[in-house]
């Protein structure tokens, strides 16, 4: 079975040989450990894209579609001391940094985000401009010859990048969290205005992608939610959510993507029914540290969604025991439900060791091997 095969047949609840053996990503400074505690410096150390063949993971890809800002913001210092530097990045966002800690542009702090670039109708409106779905580097270069790749490929491939478009993700980023929330409240008529506007660049950017590969799954980008519940209540994601993602799910499903997927860190059960309404019938990372029981949802939602992540970083941070007790809590019983790929439930910290990391993967592949006989 290619690993094409194995994704897709597992997210849709089909008999595999195997759950797929993939990991979602890691942080910058976790790859930096873990080359000070044995792994090797001359091996590929990522894989936050397309697999990694080191650690054995199966091969998946995203089309490089530029969902963000075309031409991007002119990079401006706009103060800057001993300690801190406050910049417009190439968003529009206007960030406030420490300067200690930063190795490569990689800080170990958050930035304090100043200033956003969407405040009013005016400043959407030129917003806009910079979203022209048909601005010709939206695409990669050579994109026939890419096309030709994809038609004779053997693993998964998706959409748009990872972390590259959502509703209210992108509201998001144009007006800063607070006013991505409230301006549902403030200003309805605006807050339609501007995701019909998303709707409709999302459906003109992907047509060409869509009429030229046969794409397996999309996953938006939202983190729409917090460790206690979302950010949106119900009665605003039914509003205001609900129908542009249908609208950008029917044109997918129409298009031949089976697999619709939901990223969002935080607790998102109570949206559950509203989410699998629209059309999503896959879920990411499920993360363990807000709540999202896998086997608890699983139990409940049964076959309507499929689940990739579950596995508890903070677990996996601790030692052997914990490692174990983690992976046998969930996940056999998982597997054995089907439409489950085990994973950790976000990128992986730095407080996870490159011993530990590796004893987690060992213990997942002889699970996955003994329910599966692979």
């Amino acid at each position: 079975m290619t690993p094409r095969e194995r994704f897709v047949r597992c997210n849709l609840f089909q008999e595999v040989d195997h759950a797929p053996f993939i990991e979602i990503a890691a942080w910058p400074q976790t790859i930096r450990r873990w080359l000070k505690e044995g792994l090797p410096l001359d091996v590929d150390s990522g894989f936050y894209l397309n697999g990694n063949e080191f650690f054995g993971f199966e091969r998946w890809e995203y089309i490089p579609i530029n969902t963000g800002i075309v031409p991007e913001f002119d990079y401006e210092i706009l103060e800057e001391n001993e300690r801190t530097i406050m910049y417009r990045a190439g968003d529009g966002v206007v960030h406030k940094a420490l300067k200690e800690g930063t190795t490569n542009g990689v800080r170990m702090s958050m930035d304090q985000y100043v200033s956003f670039p969407v405040t009013d109708r005016k400043s959407f409106y030129e917003m806009k401009k910079r979203y022209n779905p048909d601005s010709p580097v939206r695409y990669p270069r050579w994109w026939s010859s890419q096309v030709q790749c994809y038609r004779v490929r053997d693993y998964p491939l998706a959409l748009t990048p990872i972390g590259g478009f959502g509703l209210y993700s992108m509201l998001r980023r144009w007006m800063g969290t607070e006013k991505a929330c409230t301006v549902f409240y403030d200003d309805p008529a605006f807050a339609e205005e501007m995701l019909d506007f998303l709707a409709d660049f999302f459906i003109q950017l992907t047509r060409r992608a869509l009429n030229d590969v046969d794409v397996d799954w999309y996953n938006y980008f939202e983190d729409f939610a917090y460790k206690t519940g979302p950010l949106v209540s119900p009665s605003i994601y039914r509003k205001f959510l609900l129908p542009r993602y249908r609208r950008i799910n029917e044109h997918l499903r129409k298009c031949g993507v089976n697999i619709i997927s939901l990223d969002s860190d935080g607790n998102i059960e109570v949206l559950l029914p509203l989410i699998i309404e629209a059309g999503f019938n896959q879920i990411c990372p499920m993360e363990q540290a807000a709540g999202m029981d896998a086997v608890r949802i699983r139990r409940q939602y049964g076959n309507a969604l499929a689940f990739l992540g579950s596995i508890d970083k903070r677990e996996i941070a601790k030692g052997k025991h914990e490692i174990e007790q983690e992976l046998f809590r969930q996940v056999p019983y998982l597997i054995e439900a089907g439409g489950y790929i085990p994973s950790i439930d976000h990128s992986i910290p730095p407080d996870v060791s490159y011993p530990n990391f590796m004893y987690y993967l060992d213990v997942k592949r002889k699970i996955l091997e003994g329910r599966h006989g692979a």
